[in-house]
């Protein structure tokens, strides 16, 4: 399958993100926008100091002075409070990889295989500061990983990059695949049992097993 017909982040750029054009939605009232900076300030703040476990949206509402009808209408439960706070570091991370500059964005030095090594990286970074967080926001419900907008925005740049490195894959399959190794779940998992260093390290190799075989493929 071509790579232009890959809906998502395209690589090029002059090819943005689909999502990235959608039209943002209706301005908030200026006590709603304080509301929601409030709430969320609260709750990075609980969940830091009493953990995402410890702290219930009943001690979140009573410390964002809310009401609990307020915090459910506007988050629904934590996981949607987690989705909000991650927000901003997810977007941080696709305008990077949406940039020119190497290694994450394209560049006449950042191969398809360095640019996915490097989204490795700095994914793993990201969820590893914010891991409970993100496996709430994984795990809310069965198969929430795979609705979650950025989840989308993932797949669809790793399949790109696949697509890149070796044209005759079924790239949209095997990213899949090889962003299983880096669901919150497993990865909170593998740390408790091995470690954040050897995760890591575990993970890496796995990545450039895949990236020999797809080479072979070519």
């Amino acid at each position: 399958m071509n790579a232009q017909h890959i809906n998502g982040p395209q690589s090029g750029s002059s090819r943005v993100s689909l999502e990235l054009l959608r039209s943002q939605p209706p301005k908030e009232r200026s006590d709603a926008a304080r509301n929601r900076t409030k709430i969320l300030t609260v709750a990075a703040e609980l969940f830091a100091r009493d953990g995402v476990d410890g702290v219930s949206m009943d001690a979140i509402a009573v410390a964002a002075e809310v009401g609990k009808g307020t915090l459910f209408r506007r988050f629904g439960d934590k996981a949607g409070l987690a989705v909000a706070l991650l927000d901003a570091k997810e977007s941080e991370l696709q305008q990077q990889i949406l940039s020119t500059k190497p290694p994450l964005g394209r560049s006449a030095t950042a191969t398809p295989e360095i640019r996915l090594r490097a989204f490795y990286s700095a994914y793993l970074d990201y969820v590893f500061d914010h891991l409970s967080l993100v496996r709430m926001s994984e795990t809310a419900s069965v198969g929430a990983r795979y609705r979650i907008g950025a989840y989308r925005f993932w797949h669809r740049h790793t399949a790109i990059l696949i697509q890149e490195i070796a044209p005759n894959v079924d790239a949209e399959a095997l990213a899949h695949t090889l962003l299983a190794a880096l669901a919150a779940e497993h990865l909170t998992a593998m740390v408790d049992e091995v470690g954040e260093e050897r995760t890591r390290s575990a993970i890496h190799v796995a990545l450039d097993a895949h990236i020999t075989a797809l080479r072979n493929n070519t």
